[in-house]
């Protein structure tokens, strides 16, 4: 038995959520444009698709599992349920006009047209706000509607914002904010549904990696209380004596949103020779 993923062929998403599985001490291969791929460490079967057909094959069974942005789900909803936000492939889905364009509020766009690959997602955007527009479908190169005359504003994908300044646009509003995240269908058996859960614990526990850090610091030995109240840990900091009296190394894991402030306090309160080491797995 084996319980079959699916992943995005190439885009994206697709060097995350395979990067995401070797993290987790999952080997394959895809060598030779191959659509499929079995496990050599963990029974898992892999499937590699267009983003687009990956909640299709979940929904239907032909996959348990899959992997694909928010903005597809949100565009085309499927019957499969969303278990983990994965942390990797943000972007947003924002309306962006030319810098001719005077833009005060999102009624500025009453009776405009915009161009987007995602006409349910806007429509359901402006709906809920009150504005009318004419949204025009196009599946490709959105960005350059407002250039050719075809649209006054587009609402498409924007990762760094480069493309559309490229193309003379500016963001202006923010439709949704999309990540990549792990989905299921409906209905497993008890022998697939354990397979999902060992797989989760490994991709929560990568993901618990990627967000802290270990720190190992020296410190003399009477200013040990002050650094470990500085110390967010996730229990108590393990504190070591060294060879030289009067000195401690004090070793602990700080969140990465907090680790330029908590590295400042930890000099100001005595610590030496600092190493921040990154974590492949973090098991809690």
């Amino acid at each position: 038995m084996k319980l079959k993923i699916a992943l995005q062929r190439s885009g994206k998403l697709a060097e995350g959520s395979k990067e995401l599985l070797r993290k987790c001490g999952i080997g394959f291969s895809n060598g030779g444009d191959k659509l499929r791929a079995e496990a050599s460490d963990f029974p898992l079967e892999i499937f590699f698709l267009r983003d687009d057909d990956i909640p299709d094959y979940v929904a239907d069974g032909v996959a348990d599992i899959g992997i694909v942005g928010e903005n597809i789900l949100a565009e085309d909803p499927k019957n499969v349920e969303i278990l983990e936000k994965l942390g990797f492939g943000r972007c947003r889905l924002s309306i962006a006009v030319p810098k001719s364009f005077e833009f005060a509020s999102i009624k500025d766009f009453a009776g405009k047209r915009i161009a987007t690959s995602y006409p349910m997602v806007l429509s359901k955007y402006l709906s809920d706000r009150g504005v009318a527009a004419d949204i025009h479908e196009i599946s490709g190169s959105v960005e350059i509607a407002p250039s050719i005359g075809l649209a006054d504003a587009v609402c498409d994908l924007v990762s760094s914002g480069s493309t559309l300044f490229s193309n003379g646009l500016r963001e202006v509003e923010t439709v949704m904010n999309s990540e990549a995240v792990l989905i299921r269908r409906p209905s497993l058996d008890d022998e697939r549904s354990n397979l999902l859960d060992k797989l989760l614990f490994r991709i929560r526990s990568v993901m618990a990696a990627e967000q802290n850090k270990y720190i190992l610091l020296n410190a003399p030995s009477d200013k040990v209380n002050a650094i470990i109240s500085i110390l967010p840990g996730m229990k108590s900091p393990t504190v070591v004596p060294l060879a030289e009296s009067g000195w401690v190394s004090i070793h602990s894991v700080i969140s990465e949103h907090d680790f330029w402030e908590v590295v400042d306090n930890l000099k100001r309160a005595g610590a030496e020779g600092i190493l921040v080491l990154s974590i492949d797995q973090m098991i809690r």
